[in-house]
């Protein structure tokens, strides 16, 4: 299926008539710079085109009240100075008199996106719109905002399709009020929305955007509000509160579909938002976001007041859908001290109401260990605190033009081979998606057998044949003509074989690895712990850290377990070390089911740019016998009879290549034991993994390494 862009160049039509400092920014020009950026870098020819069209009345009023919608209507034939007046009636808006057909149209560009996707008719999509819409009330324009879009998006998806969970995430810069009072009491939908808060100084400067805000009525849980009481938060921030807050409450929730209020002014350079977040961050974000309800994500444009970011944002967040490789992340990976205490307060916020919280061990009281919003949040602005602790570090304003950071728009292609696989098994075995490379190169067998030699498990003819064409598939990726791959290894060899893998990759110039391994497979006692190489392992028998750089993590048996591992410790790992290559291996009794090692496999393509390479023991079908290495637990998935490695195979690489993810079966709460093992190692690695941290308490120093990260 392809990706969807919906647009119509009707919706330029409107702009501001008369003199407003406050709203000229709203205007023509910031469709024209996104739809000339998705042109410029080759992306909109890769797309679905979908026209607008205008939504109808009935379908306005999912959200809207018939006299709204009859008052909009109504500016259709008013001149410029009753315009003009009708506007001061509310809180930054204009109208012209073509807003009621322009906004008629960005509404319905964002069902028409919903009904793409949910049809089948394409995977995902992004609808380019203006007016925004998440400010707009039932009746009420507010903010630039005519009718709510995303808002209507999802009603629709409700009632024309029948869903039941719905997640709105908006990134704009601004609190969506309109979403929320729209859904504040609806355990139906959950909406996220991080925010330019500033204690309630900045607008729409109100009480209902902090963070103790969380719903009402059987809605109490599913409204998230984490402001940013600080400009400047920049790429670690923006993903740390995905890790740490957003996703584990989505994965509790497993949304049927999820819709993107997509505001750029959250991004670097915008005057609005003076936030430090580069494009390629809502490449990530979106990634993210792909993981879950299948990969059913539909962003509609809000904000973005800055053209040249912008454009870049919108091409990254395309890129993202199109399931192209994304660039890695700039900057260092530390979350400001401002940014965890307010991760810190939604947590504790939102703790009553989510296991997932609940099991990290998250207290509930918001504002517990809180040296700077300690004080009562309903106390006025002006009594709370707004400076950071001298010693704290603190997040920077961004200059409004950062031309150095926002290089000119280039057209930019995928490698030539998404995902290939390297097998020993027959084809017919693996239901491979379409456009998935069987690969058959392989290295000179002289230079298999000199790596092969030394290592007794890949000397067999069988093994040292796979190891060939494993080398050959890692050059591929290394090079940039393949983004990502797999390989089955026989026997017991996946521990020889990825200790050559780690060789070569460090020989040919890759400065930072991550290495997964699951299952009984051991570090290489050679490998230096010089900070070039993440082993990570989880099996059932964990160890303590040796090290910052060989870690090791019991394998959770619960779905809960499992998620806290995978979102409070692997991915803030992943995104620390920021790796050249992640390495997954999967060896004896690694006890990983097909849906969570789908998981896996999916989320670890971000933070290395999309180059993950897999290696899978392959286990010969056997008569009887039994699966080894998964904890049993109440919500434990049941054992399969025996390690099917095609299975396994063919779900990693419909994952590496971006099909929808299996589910992962019904939520379950982590386990005691699951939960004091995460805690106790996190506490040990946040000094030197600080994209661990969800709080903003005082750093502590970190242990003294042979050599510096």
């Amino acid at each position: 299926m392809s990706t969807a862009l919906v647009y119509h160049e009707d919706m330029t039509a409107t702009r501001l008539l008369w003199d407003d400092p406050e709203c000229e920014i709203e205007r023509p020009e910031r469709l024209c710079a996104a739809l000339s950026g998705l042109q410029l870098a080759g992306l909109e020819d890769r797309c679905l085109r979908v026209s607008a069209r205008e939504a109808s009345e009935e379908e306005l009023g999912l959200v809207h009240s018939p006299e709204y919608v009859a008052l909009v209507q109504g500016t259709q034939g008013l001149t410029e100075g009753e315009l003009k007046v009708l506007s001061g009636k509310f809180d930054a808006v204009y109208f012209h008199p073509e807003t009621f057909h322009c906004a008629r149209l960005a509404a319905g560009a964002a069902l028409q996106l919903v009904d793409a996707v949910l049809t089948g008719t394409a995977r995902n999509g992004l609808a380019l719109v203006r007016p925004p819409g998440h400010h707009s009330q039932r009746a009420a324009a507010n903010g630039f905002c005519v009718f709510n879009n995303v808002a209507l998006a999802a009603q629709h998806a409700r009632q024309r399709h029948g869903l039941d969970r719905i997640l709105i995430v908006d990134w704009d810069i601004h609190h969506g009020q309109g979403i929320q009072y729209t859904f504040e009491d609806d355990p139906g939908v959950l909406y996220f929305s991080w925010h330019r808060y500033e204690h309630g100084r900045f607008w729409p400067c109100l009480r209902e955007s902090d963070a103790d805000v969380v719903g009402r009525g059987s809605g109490s849980g599913f409204t998230v509000n984490l402001p940013w009481n600080q400009v400047g938060m920049g790429n670690a921030d923006y993903v740390a509160a995905f890790l740490h807050v957003l996703l584990p409450l989505a994965f509790e929730f497993d949304p049927e579909l999820v819709v993107v209020s997509a505001g750029f002014d959250s991004a670097i350079g915008d005057p609005e938002g003076e936030m430090l977040a580069t494009p390629e961050c809502f490449a990530h974000l979106t990634r993210l976001l792909q993981v879950l309800a299948g990969g059913r994500v539909c962003a509609v444009l809000e904000g973005g007041y800055h053209l040249d970011s912008l454009a870049q944002s919108v091409c990254m967040t395309m890129r993202a859908l199109l399931g192209d490789p994304i660039p890695p992340l700039s900057g260092p990976m530390v979350p400001c001290h401002s940014a965890l205490e307010s991760i810190q307060r939604v947590r504790a916020a939102q703790a009553p109401h989510w296991m997932s919280l609940q099991s990290q061990g998250v207290d509930g009281q918001a504002s517990a260990g809180l040296p700077c919003c300690a004080c009562d949040p309903y106390s006025p602005p002006e009594a709370r605190p707004s400076t950071l602790p001298p010693s704290s570090p603190a997040c920077e304003p961004v200059a409004v033009v950062p031309s150095p950071l926002l290089d000119k728009l280039q057209p930019c292609s995928p490698p030539p081979i998404r995902t290939a696989v390297a097998l020993t098994v027959p084809d017919t075995a693996l239901l491979l998606p379409p456009g998935v490379l069987h690969q058959v190169g392989s290295v000179p067998r002289e230079e298999t057998e000199a790596w092969a030699r030394p290592r007794e498990s890949l000397a067999q003819d069988e093994a040292c044949t796979v190891l060939g064409k494993l080398l050959h598939l890692l050059d591929g990726i290394l090079d940039g003509q393949v983004s990502n791959g797999l390989t089955l290894i026989p026997g017991q060899a996946v521990a020889a074989a990825l200790d050559v893998v780690i060789r070569r990759a460090l020989s040919h110039g890759s400065q930072r690895l991550l290495c997964l391994a699951l299952g009984q497979l051991d570090r290489p006692l050679e490998l230096a712990d010089d900070g070039r190489t993440l082993w990570l392992s989880i099996k059932d028998q964990a160890a303590a850290a040796p090290s910052p750089f060989h870690i090791c993590v019991p394998l959770p048996g619960t779905t809960g377990g499992f998620l806290s591992c995978l979102l409070g410790l692997v991915l803030p790992l992943a995104y620390s070390c920021r790796p050249d290559l992640v390495l997954l291996a999967l060896g004896p009794g690694h006890g990983l089911q097909e849906p969570r090692a789908a998981l896996l496999a999916a989320a670890l393509q971000g933070p290395a740019g999309g180059r993950v390479l897999a290696l899978v023991e392959e286990v010969r079908p056997a008569v009887g016998g039994e699966a080894g290495g998964q904890r049993a637990g109440p919500c434990a998935p049941p054992p399969l009879a025996q390690e099917c490695s095609p299975q396994l195979a063919t779900a990693l690489a419909l994952a590496l290549h971006g099909a929808a993810l299996p589910s992962l079966g019904p939520f379950c709460r982590a386990s005691p034991e699951d939960s004091r093992a995460l805690t106790h190692l996190r506490g040990q690695l946040e000094p030197r993994w600080e994209m661990l941290r969800v709080s903003g308490g005082p750093r502590r120093e970190p242990r003294p390494l042979s050599k510096a990260r």
